[in-house]
């Protein structure tokens, strides 16, 4: 019986010729990332058990984003926590504030992501990476820990969900429609702890910042990750950041899945997902207009924080001014996307059309600082999550959609079509 990608991954890392969806392996980590949040209870971990050591400085990359520059006393303590372990263990890939990002936007723009590797993080949208072909999850603190301790994990082999994408995208359609409508179809656990492999002759259309995009919000469905094939994209993509020693695992012709789902997405429209759900989707036509006034609009994150999702913004902002009573904020995913904005010229359409631009943070995405909601409040985000009190106070309300519907709608002051501008 032929194996998956995912399946492939795994048996090559726990050092077997085959695995099936059920079993627990053991498998090698090729990369373990770091963030401030949940970092530091995994040193606290290993610290009070007598094993603070790190299995390979180099596997391990560290990345403050979720709250930086620091908004209070905790969050400083966390980053210090963080620097002084980092200065202890000689850990070389340490990006602070200044050379930061998102984890989720670095680590593929640092070229620290190859297809056919196993890569963790404690963190959910860790699945993002798998748009490179690799086996990319999130975890928690504990596992963490082990994992920095030991260099291996434990994973049970999930089963694989084919999606396959047909058709090309209509104009002011982008990938997130394509993957809020997915969600929509299947719901928050339609595909608990499987694998959402994308397929189709869609993909070869898609650049890496749309295919991560999609796999970054494969949790939001339930899904242990999402993974999609190297192609030439995921080539040219790796070359221009000097990443040439990989393997390309592959899906075998009878690989077995546990079903497949089919997309055209030539009959897609923009999609808004209304709180509190992700999967509570609906196409801008189904919304009249005026029916959804806003307060807030929010570009970045580590979903559409990417400078395509910048220039697709400024390119509906242009000219323009955020509507009265509504404010617009713009939050780079990373300062080589803020510093490529400024080169072209984007900040200045942003500043001009009254949005707030800011440095490079995770920021109100999980209600951290700077953009959080007051009470009943509504904001349009191209954020990952809208559930109940997600940006700030549990009686406010996100809106999730891509950048053209955000930015359009913040023109609008209402939820609007972007086609429509």
């Amino acid at each position: 019986m032929g194996m998956t990608i995912t399946e492939k991954i795994l048996a090559a890392h726990a050092g077997v010729d085959s695995v099936e969806p059920g079993e627990i392996v053991d498998a090698k980590l090729d990369v373990i990332m770091c963030h401030d949040v949940t970092t530091p209870p995994a040193i606290d971990m290993l610290e009070k058990n007598g094993m603070d050591s790190v299995s390979d400085p180099d596997r391990i990359v560290v990345i403050p984003d979720h709250f930086v520059p620091n908004k209070d006393i905790a969050s400083a303590q966390l980053n210090l926590r963080l620097r002084k372990w980092v200065k202890k263990h000689g850990i070389k890939k340490f990006y602070d504030v200044g050379r930061n990002g998102v984890c989720h936007v670095m680590l593929p723009e640092k070229g620290l992501v190859k297809p056919g590797e196993t890569i963790i993080c404690a963190d959910s949208h860790t699945c993002t990476h798998g748009a490179f072909g690799a086996f990319a999850t999130g975890v928690g603190s504990t596992d963490l820990a082990a994992a920095i301790y030991s260099g291996r994990l434990w994973f049970k082999v999930p089963s694989s969900i084919r999606v396959e994408l047909s058709g090309e995208l209509p104009e002011g359609v982008c990938s997130k429609d394509i993957v809020l409508e997915l969600i929509r179809m299947i719901g928050v656990d339609g595909a608990l702890y499987e694998v959402l492999e994308l397929t189709g002759d869609t993909l070869p259309g898609l650049s890496m910042s749309a295919r991560m995009t999609i796999t970054n919000m494969a949790i939001e469905a339930g899904a242990k990750t999402g993974i999609i094939e190297p192609d030439s994209v995921t080539e040219e993509y790796l070359k221009a950041r000097g990443v040439e020693d990989y393997e390309v695992v592959r899906s075998d012709a009878d690989a077995q899945y546990s079903r497949t789902i089919s997309i055209d997405v030539s009959c897609l429209e923009p999609m808004v997902a209304f709180p509190h759900l992700p999967s509570n989707g609906r196409s801008v036509t189904e919304i009249d207009e005026g029916e959804v006034e806003i307060d807030q609009a929010y570009l970045g994150s580590c979903t559409n924080g990417r400078i395509e999702d910048l220039r697709i913004a400024a390119s509906i902002l242009k000219g323009k001014k955020i509507a009265p009573g509504v404010r617009m904020l713009v939050v780079p995913g990373s300062t080589e996307v803020w510093k490529q904005a400024m080169s072209e010229g984007l900040l200045a359409i942003f500043a001009d059309a009254e949005c707030a631009v800011s440095s490079t943070t995770c920021g109100a995405c999980l209600g951290g600082h700077m953009g959080i909601l007051g009470e009943g409040e509504k904001c349009i985000s191209t954020t990952n999550r809208n559930f109940t009190g997600r940006m700030g106070h549990p009686k406010s309300e996100v809106y999730l959609a891509g950048p053209a519907t955000v930015a359009a709608s913040a023109v609008r002051g209402f939820i609007t079509d972007p086609r429509r501008i």
